[in-house]
């Protein structure tokens, strides 16, 4: 994070105008850097995210290395993804990290009550996980129990994590075949302790943040940034009791790396029903579509709001805001066990991430990290597995990640959006049917664009500033519905193809975007 400017690089309707759309890029005004680990993920034991996910067992007849699916590992290679959330979520709360070494057979089961009263057979365990962060090339952000464990359980796990002598916990891991500690530069510090996490107050947490907190220590040069359990959706209040912890001791200071947490999180999920219906993930009606997308753009507000907070206590920006859950919530697909969260992913989930990259890449001066919910097989996953075939399905959201990487690490450009029509009102809120952000990097620019409209196209003037223009290309996402979605049979119905509806402007580019879709232009400058 940075010192620079508050919010000026967000991307906002500048007024009417007359003709196509306009989206104006500052080329030359690259400001805060889009840290990688926006495009974070997360892995719950919940439903098949885990076993029949990621994990197969080294006897399964589907390709695996030490019981990890090959192929899941090679499409989240093909994503560079920065980082993956581990072992919830809810789960968190309720799992004893020494219940999950050793060997496999030996290991103790426990019910997963949280989802779907399943029993647990911990055979994947914590070097299980790390086998798979590796295979990766990612990095670990591991999960830490609050609500039903101990402060010397999760002392003792970042020890046997991490540690590289001769200490009890780097012994216990060097008998279980691990000789090198790990890297765990991410770690929580429990999980939605409002709710599933113990059901505490706000002031109750934040006592507990601070003592977890001060154990969780760096051993052996491993730098940990620790993560307090946060609000959800608009619960200020929640934030601003965490913020308080640091109180005088944050100094005025950019330099200081704050204690005892450096981050905070925050959950956010997109719905379109109430909490006992909704909605259902294909079946939807056109205005079902316009609420699903302006409730995923009020992230944006409340991202702001949450800053807003934390700027009273931290005015340079040295505790780090972390959305580590996000993403559609949908009723589970028919036939389906209800705890399980499967659902189907469409082509206005795809939509809702791409909204929701925007958003990130407005806030980069204060959002350390994000982590969908959740990567495979359950709510806004990444990849579906079947589970009698075994086949790997590709979701529209995994293309819409594939298209951002030229976004990791880049620096953010100012993007104006100008539009000839008035923003539909939806939910008692304003929704401009373009999103638009932009960063470079590299010699490069990429510029993000969302045509919102479920049944018009729309032609955008991209008004290039700053740069010369040498050479362009582009990719666009659209389908023939806006439920399209990817099967087993139908594995490319929502995928994407070249952008070739692009021509010369007098002020930069003029490209034609199908309706309900996502493009990305990348553009090499001179």
């Amino acid at each position: 994070m940075t010192t620079s400017r508050r919010r000026s690089l967000s991307t906002a309707r500048t007024g009417t105008t007359t003709g196509p759309a306009r989206v104006t890029v500052d080329l030359d005004q690259g400001g805060d850097i889009i840290n990688r680990h926006v495009y974070g993920h997360f892995a719950e034991h919940l439903g098949r995210c885990i076993y029949g996910g990621f994990f197969v067992g080294e006897d399964s007849e589907i390709p695996n290395t030490r019981g990890i699916r090959d192929d899941v590992v090679a499409a989240l290679r093909a994503l560079d993804i920065p980082n993956l959330r581990w072992p919830g979520g809810c789960f968190a709360d309720e799992y004893h990290w020494k219940d999950g070494i050793g060997p496999r057979e030996q290991r103790p089961r426990m019910v997963n009550s949280h989802w779907g009263d399943v029993v647990e057979d911990n055979s994947f365990g914590t070097h299980e996980f790390m086998d798979l962060v590796e295979l990766l090339g990612t990095e670990a952000y591991v999960n830490g129990n609050v609500g039903s464990g101990t402060v010397q359980e999760m002392s003792e796990w970042i020890e046997y994590l991490t540690r590289d002598d001769d200490s009890p916990m780097a012994a216990l891991r060097r008998a279980n075949g691990r000789d090198e500690p790990w890297k765990v530069p991410f770690f929580g510090i429990g999980n939605e302790t409002w709710g599933c996490g113990g059901n505490m107050r706000a002031d109750e947490y934040a006592a507990l943040a601070r003592q977890y907190s001060t154990f969780v220590r760096d051993h052996a040069g491993n730098t940990v940034t620790r993560i307090a359990a946060g609000s959800h959706d608009g619960d200020l209040g929640w934030t601003e009791e965490l913020m308080r912890v640091f109180g005088d001791s944050l100094e005025k200071s950019p330099e200081r790396r704050p204690g005892p947490f450096q981050a905070i999180s925050l959950h956010y999920y997109t719905m379109t029903g109430p909490w006992e219906d909704k909605g259902s993930a294909t079946e939807f009606t056109e205005d079902e579509w316009y609420l699903a997308l302006s409730r995923a753009a009020h992230l944006d507000e409340l991202l702001t709001r949450h800053s807003t907070v934390m700027d009273r206590y931290d005015p340079y920006r040295t505790v780090g805001l972390v959305l580590d859950e996000w993403g559609t919530w949908w009723n589970v697909e028919p036939g389906t066990n209800p705890g399980f969260l499967y659902q189907q992913n469409t082509l206005r989930d795809a939509l809702v991430a791409s909204v929701h990259f925007d958003a990130f890449h407005r806030h980069a001066d204060r959002l350390l990290m994000a982590n969908i919910a959740q990567t495979v097989n359950v709510l806004q996953a990444m990849i579906l597995t079947d589970p009698d075939s075994g086949a790997l399905v590709l979701t529209p959201t995994y293309h819409v990640f594939a298209m951002n990487t030229g976004h990791h690490d880049a620096a953010a450009l100012p993007v104006h959006v100008s539009l000839p029509e008035e923003p539909r009102t939806v939910d008692g809120r304003e929704l401009p049917l373009l999103s638009a952000s932009a960063s470079t990097k590299d010699g490069r620019a990429l510029v993000s664009l969302s045509n919102l409209d479920a049944s018009e196209p729309r032609t955008v003037v991209l008004d290039l500033r700053g740069a010369e223009v040498t050479a362009h290309t582009g990719r666009v996402l659209a389908a023939e519905s806006t439920a399209a979605h990817n099967t087993p049979e139908v594995p490319e119905a929502v995928a994407p193809r070249e952008l070739t509806a692009i021509r010369p402007h007098e002020h930069g580019l003029e490209i034609d975007l199908p309706a309900a879709s996502y493009a990305t232009v990348e553009l090499t400058l001179g």
